[in-house]
């Protein structure tokens, strides 16, 4: 197995300016899902779709500054010129994939130890 950069997506996602294509914006809301799985505290992914080795028990080192980029980087994914939103927003059910992404949200953020309160994204 390669090197993963956990950071890589939301990174991606987060310094996106344009219109964020909706394989950036998966990308990100997984990466989230795994650096949430990895902060004290937070529950082993246990998901058919998580990656084998973090099933298997092994960790990822998430830097400080991790939580708070995933945060902005799941704001780009929930903002309306993002293709995931679009699509997600079409669904018969949108309301259970984006109340995923705030959950996601607001336990990066309180990892964070930000201030900043949770966006009234969708509301």
């Amino acid at each position: 197995m390669g090197t993963w950069d956990i950071g890589q997506a939301p990174r991606d996602a987060a310094e996106e300016t344009g219109f964020l294509d909706s394989r950036e914006g998966g990308r990100a809301s997984a990466a989230a899902a795994v650096i949430v799985s990895q902060l004290p505290g937070g529950v082993p992914l246990t998901s058919s779709y998580a990656p084998d080795f973090l099933i298997d028990g092994d960790r990822v080192k998430v830097s400080a500054d991790l939580p708070a980029l995933a945060v902005r980087a799941l704001d780009r994914v929930l903002a309306a010129d993002s293709e995931w939103f679009e699509l997600w927003e079409e669904a018969s059910d949108p309301d259970a994939a984006f109340a995923v992404v705030r959950g996601l949200r607001a336990q990066l953020q309180a990892s964070s130890g930000s201030a900043e309160p949770l966006l009234p994204l969708l509301e």
